[in-house]
């Protein structure tokens, strides 16, 4: 049955398999193991990013495309649904819509790009998917009437995903509308995660790695690479796009740094090379290092920085302001110690 759920692909290794049954435990209870808002908001990205980051790995690493648009369908369908919450009102029926209208969407553009700029080089295709990103954010910020400019858009969700909504207490956490919520999203990134395990195990994903280790080879055989390629920039930009839905959802706030900026693009290039490009494994141990990394790392460092001030150098090593630093180092040495990622790794050496 769990093969079957995995659909076949098994870790391969005892401690990455370990790993994941963890990450998999914590985030499914996250709400009972780590009281508290900030517990939750941390639970709740790494739930996103992992589709997220496993949807752009679908991209580069299993297609061997490099796009610095993805975060461009991301928007799309945290905008669609916060638009279709604005214009249509509180409801179930306006959510759907506007994830269905931000899928639709972000497929279409992505289809339009693969199709005009796939036959050039990979860097050319890079350069152009940056600049329709780059496009992109200019006009949503121009847009203000559609959606709030620089200032982004609040949403309204039905009280039952609000904080305001009670439904009574379990193992002693008051279960609210915020947990709902945090269900909701845990629950639509584990089935966009499994989705995507099919699809890279299926034959299609089989001529996508193909694809990527030999272009020539491929066509060569029979294959058409161009329509290969397409259809996977279509499917990456909808996953990407319903993520953007379910964060946008949760979050109740979409603007363009939450969504559209560039560092969130640089996020997930980091993620993909820590965790190991071709796996969608590595999309959810590197996104648990990564974000824990961003949401902790000041926090731990300044712990120690106080239990070591009476040393010299070292509380201003540690200083919380030098975190960025130290996360800068942590990637650096993951990429020596690493080369094929942590599950590149991990499955090199079972």
């Amino acid at each position: 049955m769990m093969m079957r759920l995995l659909s076949g692909d098994a870790p391969r290794s005892r401690l990455l398999a370990l790993l994941l049954a963890l990450i998999l435990l914590a985030l499914a209870f996250a709400p009972f193991l780590f009281p508290g808002s900030r517990s939750l908001e941390t639970a709740a990205r790494i739930c996103v990013v992992i589709v997220l980051v496993a949807s752009y790995d679908l991209l580069l690493g299993y297609g061997g495309i490099v796009s610095f648009a993805h975060t461009m369908f991301f928007g799309m369908g945290a905008y669609g649904v916060a638009i279709a919450s604005d214009r249509l009102g509180t409801g179930y029926a306006s959510l759907a819509l506007g994830a269905l209208a931000g899928l639709v969407v972000a497929g279409l553009v992505a289809l339009l790009v693969a199709l005009l700029s796939l036959r050039v080089r990979a860097i050319f295709f890079a350069m152009i998917t940056l600049a329709i990103a780059s496009a992109v954010a200019v006009l949503v910020s121009q847009l203000s009437a559609y959606t709030g400019g620089e200032d982004g858009m609040n949403l309204r969700i039905p009280r039952e995903l609000t904080p305001a909504f009670r439904l009574g207490e379990v193992f002693g956490t008051r279960i609210t509308g915020k947990i709902l919520n945090y269900y909701l999203v845990f629950a639509g990134c584990l089935v966009l995660f499994l989705g995507m395990l099919r699809i890279v195990n299926s034959p299609f994903g089989r001529v996508l790695l193909a694809i990527r280790e030999n272009a020539f080879r491929a066509e060569a055989i029979g294959y058409r690479v161009v329509v290969y390629r397409a259809v996977a920039s279509c499917l990456s930009a909808m996953i990407a796009a319903l993520a953007g839905s379910l964060f946008a959802i949760w979050l109740r706030y979409v603007g363009p740094a939450t969504t559209l900026g560039m560092e969130i693009m640089m996020d997930i290039l980091l993620i993909v090379v820590i965790g190991g490009m071709g796996t969608m494994y590595g999309a959810v141990v590197g996104t648990a290092i990564f974000v824990l990394a961003q949401n902790y790392l000041k926090t731990l460092m300044g712990g120690v920085a106080d239990a070591t001030a009476s040393l010299p150098l070292i509380p201003d090593l540690l200083n919380p302001d030098r975190w960025l630093l130290w996360l800068g180092l942590l990637f650096i040495l993951s990429v020596y110690f690493f080369p094929t990622g942590i599950v590149g790794r991990l499955r090199g050496t079972r």
